[in-house]
């Protein structure tokens, strides 16, 4: 039965041979990897496939426990959907609550970019920031 070795799999996902050991060692597989006679691993599409999804999941700031409260879940079976949909839903929350922090901040950004892109233009960029000691603040940029 054929199957993908670590290597290809860190190849696959981005992560390195040391970060799917981590992952294996912190119970973040829904399946345990099965091994060959020698001891080494093989991995299947599934395996690549949960892994992107925690790679997603880390990504958007899941803390490695509820990735791990989730893979449990999931090694659960059956009847216990809402509570997957209830941690999912969180984590959804919280995503879109960073989503609209980064959004506040680039238009505080595209702000100060459009300031810099008139004086630039105007020709007035020496005047855009002045030390503050030679300068009181309220008339510093």
């Amino acid at each position: 039965m054929g199957g993908l070795s670590i290597g290809q799999v860190a190849e696959r996902t981005g992560l390195s041979v040391h970060a799917l050991r981590f992952y294996e060692r912190e119970g973040l597989l829904a399946d345990p990897v099965r091994r060959e006679s020698n001891g080494r691993r093989v991995y299947t599409e599934d395996d690549v496939d949960w892994l992107n999804m925690c790679i997603k999941f880390r990504s958007s700031g899941m803390p490695l426990d509820t990735i791990r409260r989730y893979t449990d879940l999931v090694r659960q079976g059956a009847g216990n959907e809402a509570d997957r949909l209830a941690l999912l839903r969180s984590h959804q929350e919280a995503v879109k609550a960073q989503i609209e922090e980064l959004n506040e901040c680039l238009r505080v950004i595209t702000w100060k970019v459009d300031i810099y892109q008139e004086h630039v233009d105007a020709g007035t960029a020496d005047s855009l920031w002045v030390n503050p000691a030679s300068q009181s603040a309220s008339e510093a940029s």
